[in-house]
């Protein structure tokens, strides 16, 4: 018996009993929730995607863990909120991790930690380019029939670096060394379009575009007819991003940096609503189209100032479209306005599924590691979107996800036929499960 499994815990007494807890447990799990996930992959496929784009160059002869099971068994662990691949060590062993792997308990033990870091600083710029591609196939495979229309949400972040790292840059926005990856999800249903790792910089239009154009090209090969909106914060607002757009069809909208001029045509209508704010009290709101043409544009473009003045002062916002035909205020508050649940799906991926965790010194690693996760979020966005609709969690974020469903503790039988898991009596969620299969059985 190892030095660990005779650990003992020891608490205080009940009934003149002593309380003590021990390793001793046997085939036993935390994360019987697992399961849910690896039948969600077989609807995805995200990992039997990833694993057909990456280069496998090791000697077939000497190879015990084939490259699916190593990102099946990487990509489960991060989900179940084990975003370290040190934590393989132990979870190498755990029966549901393992089933999730398609491996039986008594089966060979999965990959440890120096398995997965040779993984990681094995992957090539071409592997990258090829996993970026499939993530961008995955998400066009998603939809049963072509969408009317989509919208393109992308954002950066700050992801802090540690020691001397490739391609770390520091930024003066954010106080620290740090990398930028971009986040480019589709904004009405949250679902991930493609990640890509950056230096620590904002990105110049000329590289917004060429990231752009080629999720684009493959959407609109897919999907001719779609109508594609490209929505983001002010530094993407560029001119080579407004020429490319128009050029292609594709619409846009983003906010943008005030600067002396935009200031001079918005004092008449901020004057207006410093005078409503001193006769009325509240928060004042107007707004105003103001066609604008910048020395470096191409043309004259469509303006949209918001004039609010609020108790704690004057909050003038301008953003600039290529959408023509609504009002200024509906432009505004219920097209521009909803990037704000960006921030949300930013959150799951960075904060639920910890994809800052980008400490290798190789940029190439560090890249495969940021897709690593968005591939987690993939299944953890299609487990909610395919199996928790008309439940209390339909709505959830990652984090609660996974701490209700996946969290579960179960007994492990292995029997000559079968595999059983037994679940806790006292788990208070079986009626969620219960919808959840059910619902995974309906699903396509």
């Amino acid at each position: 018996m190892s030095k660990r499994s005779q650990d003992s815990l020891h608490f205080s007494s009940i009934s003149s009993k002593e309380v003590k807890a021990d390793f001793t447990g046997g085939q036993m799990t935390s994360d019987a929730g697992v399961l849910l996930l690896r039948e969600i992959e077989k609807k995805v496929g995200i990992i039997d995607s990833l694993s057909q784009v990456i280069r496998d160059e090791r000697h077939q002869s000497y190879i015990k863990h084939a490259l699916k099971g190593l990102l099946s068994q990487r990509i489960f662990q991060i989900a179940c909120g084990y975003e370290d691949a040190n934590d393989s060590n132990d979870l190498r062993v755990d029966p549901a991790i393992k089933a999730a792997c398609d491996k039986l308990p008594s089966e060979e033990e999965l990959a440890s930690q120096p398995t997965f870091s040779r993984l990681e600083n094995s992957i090539r710029k071409t592997d990258l380019y090829r996993i970026a591609e499939s993530f961008v196939e995955n998400f066009i495979a998603s939809y049963e029939t072509p969408p009317e229309a989509i919208i393109l949400d992308l954002d950066d972040t700050d992801d802090p670096t540690h020691g001397a790292q490739q391609m770390q840059l520091f930024n003066a926005y954010h106080g620290e060394y740090c990398f930028m990856p971009l986040h480019i999800y589709e904004g009405i249903s949250g679902k991930l379009v493609t990640t890509i790792l950056r230096p620590g910089k904002r990105p110049k239009g000329k590289e917004v575009v060429s990231i752009i154009k080629r999720i684009v090209k493959r959407i609109r090969k897919a999907w001719p007819k779609a109508g594609i909106l490209l929505r983001g914060d002010s530094h993407f607002a560029s001119p080579k991003v407004f020429t490319w757009c128009e050029k292609n069809k594709v619409h846009y909208i983003f906010g943008f940096t005030r600067n002396s001029i935009l200031r001079t045509k918005a004092e008449p209508t901020l004057n207006k609503a410093r005078r409503a704010h001193s006769n009325n009290g509240g928060k004042v709101r107007i707004f105003r189209d103001l066609h604008y043409q910048a020395g470096t544009w191409h043309r004259k473009i469509r303006v949209i100032l918001k004039a609010e003045i609020t108790e704690q002062g004057e909050n003038p916002r301008f953003i600039v479209t290529s959408l023509e035909t609504h009002k200024p205020s509906f432009i505004y508050e219920n097209v521009y306005c909803g990037r704000g649940q960006m921030e949300n799906f930013i959150k799951d991926h960075k904060v639920a599924l910890n994809s800052d965790r980008t400490s290798c010194n190789s940029f190439s690693a560090n890249s495969f590691r940021l897709f690593l996760h968005s591939a987690a979020y993939v299944l953890m966005h299609a487990l909610r979107d395919k199996t928790l609709e008309g439940t209390e969690l339909a709505k959830a974020q990652f984090d609660t996800i996974r701490l209700r469903v996946l969290k579960i503790g179960a007994e492990v039988r292995e029997l000559k036929t079968k595999l059983i898991f037994r679940l806790p009596s006292s788990y208070p969620k079986k009626d969620v499960l219960q919808t959840m299969m059910q619902n995974l059985a309906l699903s396509p």
